[in-house]
């Protein structure tokens, strides 16, 4: 039988191609979309908008037919040749109708969207007090289509020949499909409204293949609480993106709806609508809802994004989630399935994602205390000690046969020394670090810099790990410049003295090269980009000193959400630029100056962040996900005069609040507003110096019309506006749709000034040469403002800021507009 199936058959079986045009017999013009087919059976095809056309048939017929609205249909007798040319010139074709009444009726389905959205307030989980249940998570990640340049490399050849020693079947078309990671979670899921409230405890999890560390921030996201698709709300953000749902109140302008069918699901019998957007490149859905004709609460849907939405990279995004029946109450999702397909480039390799979520168990209106939400995710001590049959025995349900060999490959892969290799590569990529034994050296892009007073700087670092210790985390560093012959090092130590309230204890120490531009800037040491590109090319313009630096400081959270620091600092600062400041109250040529000073400070923090999800790893705590409630922090600086050594006594309020705003149809706009006073007498370098930017690269922390150093303040007031469009506009342009451009647009305002006892405090002249001092300049009456309009995701990675200043236009170089470039990747 099994030689008949693959031999036999496919060689008895005649195929027969036709093709040829069809034209109109009067003119010779070609019938766009004319039908072809056979009379008397199902076979067919459409005409393309040429009139042109092919059918390929197995079976033999004598005659074959063409027709088309308007048109006479005709048929002509063909032969049994292999192949076959048959034009048909159609001619035109009348007929009468009988009378036909028309009157205005609406779309069905509009009637039951009305009444979803009428019981929404009931049917939405987000009436619940609280509700809890089991979840099984499962998440299997697949490189696909893999060209051949890509597949000779050593470690894919490594892993191939590995999957093929196993007994895997290769695809038919012969592309290369290679599994590279697959993880398995059993956690307990806990969510409260009224206050929003989420908590996540893993009990369970394994890890198989190509996976980031056990327990690193990735490790713990794979669970419930970052697979939490509820179409409900009116938006539904889907890989950094916001997509509207087919049952969101504004349902009209964005979607057509044909109602198809009405089916049973398990008890409860429901319709089925068809949605589709109306304009394809918007962030929409094209699929079917179901929704149940007693309670009209949504019970099943399939949706997949639009195939012409405007998201990069993504070419496959479907979603498939049943609900609990009304009759339990408000829908929870019992069953969730989840396939993104990653595709950089047409001939590129793709990674293929499939998550399936599986709940269980569920508990309605059992709300816990509100302090057992404070940590978001909670993963259990044992919960990476995983006995081999673990997820056999308590998996809710089977794996396929496919899914089998992938969990044996996976669990093999990593002993590949190849595939350790990349492994090792892909750690330092992410985290700038080699790991080597229990310690983390790096960050490797700050190991060599070249700026104009250090020369050629080199730099050696490390941290400590895990593996060391949970409770302690150590930084050090030792870096030298050839050319100002000079050693610069430091140390940092945290200690976690409890992990509830995320309490926290650091000591610092640092002997380096900093610059003035950069003392009081929020980006700092934590991001090792940054701080390795402010040490590159030409520093003199942002005023250089060595700075000694000792700290110590205590952090923890009162409450969630809100967290309390209080830094005690002692710093000391040698310029390397011409600088020099009147140590007494007589500011005149003659009085006494000093270059070089000392500062004691003691720094208190608040932070607030409603709602915001902190996932802990095992030594550091990292913010995950967009802040849908505006961040508030509160500093307030205190030095202290003659406290070992210090030169001032002072005060420092800063007030900073940044949010991220989903407006709708205008897209998603992030702001922060920064608001600082400093009321005491201090030199320069320690009141605040605004950011600017004299690159062809737009920076979103600067204000990118304004120069090196060109504002300096001691009150001000700063608002950055950055709003995203996506695809607005543009989306609806017939050319440049095609090109999913995105518009962009933003506005930077700044006010503010220095007193006059601050100007006087820094001579014009040196007090030992006479030679002018550098000095700075502050903001009049009228604030600092520049706006801007760009378009990103030329070419999928290229932004363009064009940007206009609006005040102050005839300063000394001055410019008044400019052209920034940047790269991002965004989906």
């Amino acid at each position: 039988m099994l030689l008949l199936l693959v031999g036999v058959l496919p060689g008895s079986a005649q195929r027969l191609v036709f093709s040829g045009r069809v034209t109109e017999a009067s003119n010779g013009k070609p019938v766009p979309f004319a039908s072809l087919f056979v009379p008397g059976t199902a076979i067919g095809i459409t005409a393309d908008a040429e009139g042109r056309y092919e059918l390929t048939v197995t079976q033999p017929f004598d005659t074959l037919a063409a027709s088309a609205l308007g048109f006479a249909a005709l048929k002509k007798a063909v032969g049994r040749q292999p192949r076959q040319t048959v034009n048909f010139a159609l001619g035109s074709g009348a007929f009468s109708l009988g009378e036909v009444v028309v009157r205005p009726h609406e779309n069905p389905a509009y009637e039951i969207l009305r009444r979803v959205q009428a019981r929404k307030p009931q049917n939405d989980k987000r009436s619940l007090e609280a509700f809890e249940f089991d979840s099984y998570n499962r998440v299997q990640t697949t490189l696909t289509n893999l060209p051949d340049r890509l597949a000779k490399r050593r470690v894919i050849q490594d892993m191939l020949t590995l999957s093929d020693s196993l007994g895997a079947a290769r695809p038919a078309d012969g592309a290369a499909n290679l599994p590279i990671f697959a993880s398995e979670i059993l956690s307990r899921y806990y969510a409260r409204n009224r206050p929003g409230r989420k908590r996540e405890e893993i009990r369970k999890t394994q890890m198989r293949g190509l996976g980031p560390r056990e327990g690193s921030v990735l490790s713990q996201i794979l669970g419930s609480s970052f697979q939490d698709y509820d179409f409900y709300p009116n938006w539904q953000n889907v890989l950094g993106k916001d997509f509207i749902s087919p049952i969101a109140d504004g349902w009209r302008f964005t979607y057509e709806y044909e109602l198809q069918d009405s089916v049973w699901i398990g008890k409860d019998w429901c319709y089925q609508i068809g949605v589709t957007p109306r304009r394809p490149q918007d962030l929409a859905f094209v699929g079917t809802i179901w929704i149940t004709a007693e309670t009209y609460a949504l019970r099943r849907l399939d949706l997949r994004k639009s195939p012409q939405a405007n998201i990069n990279f993504v070419d496959q995004f479907t979603v498939f989630q049943e609900l609990t029946p009304p009759a339990e109450g408000p829908g929870l999702p019992v069953r969730t399935k989840v396939a993104i397909r990653v595709t950089p480039a047409e001939k590129q390799a793709g990674v293929l994602l499939n998550l399936l979520t599986l709940n269980s168990n569920f508990t309605r209106n059992a709300p816990h205390d509100l302090a057992f939400y404070d940590r978001p995710v909670a993963t259990a001590a044992d919960a990476y000690d995983v006995p081999r049959d673990f997820f056999a025995q308590h998996r809710p349900d089977s794996l396929s046969a496919q899914e089998q060999h992938t969990f044996v490959l996976l669990d093999s892969v990593k002993e590949l020394p190849s595939v350790r290799s990349l492994l090792d590569l892909a750690d330092i990529v992410v985290n700038g670090y080699k790991r080597v034994g229990k310690l983390d050296v790096g960050p490797l892009l700050a190991t060599y810099g070249f700026n104009n007073v250090e020369g050629h700087r080199f730099r050696l670092g490390f941290r400590t790990t895990p593996e060391l210790s949970r409770d302690w985390l150590t930084k050090a560093y030792l870096a030298y410049g050839t050319h100002d012959g000079r050693f610069k090092y430091g140390v940092r130590i945290n200690r976690i003295v409890e992990r509830n309230h995320w309490t926290v204890a650091t000591v610092e120490y640092r002997h380096d090269l900093d610059q003035v531009a950069l003392l009081d800037n929020e980006f700092g040491q934590e991001n090792p980009l940054f701080d390795a590109a402010a040490r590159l090319g030409n520093v003199r313009r942002g005023r250089p000193l060595m700075r000694n630096l000792s700290s110590a400081s205590l952090q923890t959270d009162l409450f969630r959400g809100f967290t309390q620091k209080v830094t005690v600092r002692h710093q000391q600062f040698d310029p390397l630029y011409e600088f020099a400041y009147y140590k007494t109250p007589q500011r005149e040529p003659g009085a006494p100056t000093s270059a070089n000073f000392t500062l004691a400070e003691v720094i208190l923090e608040s932070r607030y962040a409603r709602d915001e999800v902190l996932v802990e790893t095992e030594n550091r705590r990292k913010a995950i996900g967009l802040m849908k409630w505006p961040v508030f922090t509160l500093r307030y600086t205190v030095g202290a005069n003659h406290v070992l050594g210090s030169n001032f006594q002072y005060q420092k309020f800063n007030f900073i609040v940044t949010q991220s705003l989903q407006l709708g149809q205008l897209g998603r706009a992030d702001y922060r507003l920064d608001a600082g006073y400093i009321p005491s007498t201090v030199p320069y370098p320690i009141l605040k110096t605004h950011l600017g930017n004299q690159s062809p690269f737009y920076n979103g922390a600067a204000f990118n019309l304004m120069r090196y150093f060109e504002f300096v303040s001691d009150r001000y007031v700063a608002l950055r506006v950055e709003d995203h469009f996506e695809g607005m506009l543009l989306n609806s342009v017939p050319l440049l749709k095609k090109l999913n451009w995105r518009l962009l647009a933003s506005a930077n305002v700044l006010y503010g000034g220095v007193s006059a006892a601050n100007r006087q405090l820094t001579p014009a002249f040196h007090p030992l040469d006479g030679r002018p001092l550098p000095t700075f300049q502050s903001l009049s009456h009228v604030p600092y403002a520049e706006v801007g309009y760009g378009v990103e995701n030329i070419f999928k990675v290229v932004r363009l800021d064009f940007l206009h200043r609006l005040t102050y236009r005839d300063a000394p170089e001055a410019r008044t507009f400019g052209v920034k470039l940047s790269l991002q990747f965004k989906l």
